[in-house]
């Protein structure tokens, strides 16, 4: 199907040698401005006048002037032209220095510990830098979506995503209330999870995430029970502080609650872990200031 376009293909072509030749009623002139011949401009003054269908400027031996086409053109394209050079200049200005909306899409278990912390050092640094986080469970298409990175845990990173380490690895701690633990006994070897309380997870696919666990050099996942099914991490761990049961959660959400004595952790020589937090982006493109520094200030 012919594209239907709203300007007709390479119309704007020669705009600014237009303008040049109106402002100094003179090709010459305006061929030494531009860097070009005159019989060059003058080409290119001929095609956009067989593009537009009208002549623009009326040529004598020694005057150039426009047309009354030409002073309806002039009128209309000198702002528009004004705008499109501020717009290639607010553009260029985004590549060259820390600016515009900064969109970052995360977990929400990750938002106190890692964005948090650096969001007031990061926006009085960067002023010019709005940030947008989207605090969500759900595997966003960062180009589809409009987001400039996520942040996951490693091993929920597709592949063909350029990765930031955010994190060195993490232990996955099993916790429980100790009302629950009283209740119920405390696990010693990992099968005896199959007789527990435990809280699960649901990932965005629709699957129930298995247990991990290690157990004497072997890497196990258990398929675990319990009466309440979540979708992040930050909602498990409020149903362990409540007592409903065991919940595996990365440690760093969990480790306040545990010196605090409101959680304990059990089958701690059972941990699993986790390759870390990472910050991803497409890295098909150039990544901008904006992204860049807060790399760089969420690393140090």
């Amino acid at each position: 199907m012919k594209p239907n376009y709203t300007v007709a293909p390479g119309a704007l072509e020669g705009v600014e040698a237009f303008l040049r030749v109106a402002e100094r009623r003179s090709f010459r002139q305006a061929a030494d401005d531009l860097g070009i011949t005159p019989s060059a401009i003058s080409q290119t003054i001929r095609g956009l006048e067989a593009r537009v269908g009208v002549a623009l400027f009326t040529r004598t031996t020694r005057n150039v002037g426009l047309t009354e086409a030409g002073e309806r053109f002039l009128e209309h394209a000198r702002p528009a032209f004004e705008e499109m050079v501020a717009a290639a200049d607010a553009a260029r200005g985004l590549a060259q220095r820390p600016s515009g909306l900064l969109r970052l899409a995360a977990p929400r278990a990750v938002v106190p510990l890692l964005l948090q912390p650096v969001l007031a050092s990061f926006t009085q640094a960067y002023p010019e830098v709005v940030v947008e986080i989207a605090a969500s469970e759900e595997l966003v298409d960062l180009a589809k979506d409009g987001f400039d990175a996520g942040i996951r845990l490693g091993e929920f990173i597709a592949a063909d995503m350029t990765v930031v380490r955010l994190t060195p690895a993490l232990r996955y701690a099993i916790v429980a209330s100790p009302d629950y633990l009283s209740r119920r006994g405390i696990p010693k070897v990992p099968e005896d999870l199959h007789a527990h309380s435990c809280v699960r997870m649901r990932r965005s696919s629709g699957a129930l995430a298995p247990w991990r666990v290690e157990d004497g050099g072997r890497s196990l996942e258990l398929v675990v029970n319990g009466p309440l099914v979540v979708n992040d991490f930050p909602t498990m761990l409020g149903a362990a502080l409540s007592g409903v049961g065991l919940a595996q959660v990365p440690e760093p959400i969990a480790v306040e609650h545990v010196i605090a004595g409101r959680l304990q952790e059990v089958l701690s020589t059972c941990a699993s872990t986790t390759p870390g937090v990472f910050l991803y982006h497409s890295g098909r493109r150039q990544v901008l200031p904006k992204l860049r520094a807060f790399i760089d200030h969420i690393r140090r």
